[in-house]
């Protein structure tokens, strides 16, 4: 479990690093500066949890399973946010309070991004649960 979450907090740094660098470029901004914040680690190998939601609801339809990663997403951002600026005075990610922004915790605008993650989670557990078997296996 701890590689699992070191994996997946390694694997959350990294994609937010190229998402905001492309996000960069998107504006035409081409030093495509991507940035992540030390806080998102942790919260990013919270990841491991999910596997065993993933696993109980591997049957529904894709539209629902998308659907339930939105929500559980939005639940960690806003409560991680929330006890981050508790914690230490201030949210790394805090998106402001505009229209789409959720007490500067989560934007509404990011659903369909949180949907497909969500939906992307899944390919990357099931390649890890190939990957540990094939180990524990002793096979390539």
């Amino acid at each position: 479990m701890f590689i699992r979450f070191v994996f997946y907090g390694l694997l959350g740094w990294v994609t937010e690093v190229v998402y905001t660098g492309a996000a960069d470029l998107l504006k035409g901004d081409w030093s495509l500066r991507g940035f992540t914040f030390l806080w998102m680690f942790p919260i990013y190998g919270l990841g491991v949890l999910g596997e065993r939601v993933h696993d109980s609801i591997r049957q529904l339809p894709w539209m629902v399973r998308g659907l339930i990663w939105l929500g559980l997403i939005w639940a960690v951002e806003y409560s991680s946010g929330w006890l981050l600026r508790e914690l230490t005075g201030t949210c790394p990610w805090d998106y402001g309070y505009s229209v789409f922004s959720i007490h500067g915790f989560i934007r509404l605008d990011m659903a369909g991004d949180w949907f497909l993650a969500g939906l992307a989670f899944e390919r990357v557990h099931d390649w890890l649960d190939r990957l540990f078997f094939r180990v524990y296996q002793g096979t390539e």
